[in-house]
């Protein structure tokens, strides 16, 4: 018997602790929602400026490698041109015609690398000016929501 009061005293307190809880109000609530998505937002922000430092960092070495590339491809160039006369003085022999074939081919592979390296320049420079104008949208909906 004493038991049984002894629970069913504790049964009723827990029933008025919850009972007693604190009322949480809605503008609280639009508050601390507000409070997340600023949080998601300032998050996703970090993240595209990280992103953005590792893709500026990238733009020097395609810079140097374009140019690079390009400097080759003209080497090569001017050797095909220098090959291809000697061919035509005379026409006949064979080890001029291999040399002239090489020299083409090889400008033809430098041209090829120039244009990659070329076009992966400005893929990486369409990608940089993405994430700003990503990055300058964040910003703008982080300010509206402060």
């Amino acid at each position: 018997m004493k038991m049984q009061w002894i629970v069913n005293t504790l049964g009723i307190m827990l029933i008025s602790l919850s009972l007693s809880a604190q009322v949480v109000s809605k503008d609280s609530l639009n508050t601390l929602q507000q409070q997340k998505e600023s949080l998601e937002i300032s998050k996703k922000l970090n993240d595209k400026k990280i992103e953005l430092a590792k893709l500026e960092n990238q733009l020097a070495d395609k810079t140097s490698e374009v140019s690079k590339t390009a400097e080759q491809a003209q080497k090569s160039a001017d050797e095909n041109g220098k090959q291809a006369a000697n061919l035509t003085s005379n026409a006949q022999d064979r080890k001029l015609a291999k040399r002239a074939r090489q020299s083409a081919n090889s400008a033809e592979k430098d041209a090829k690398r120039a244009r990659k390296a070329s076009d992966n320049l400005e893929s990486l420079k369409k990608d940089i000016e993405s994430l700003r104008s990503k990055i300058a949208d964040d910003e703008a909906k982080l300010s509206s929501k402060n």
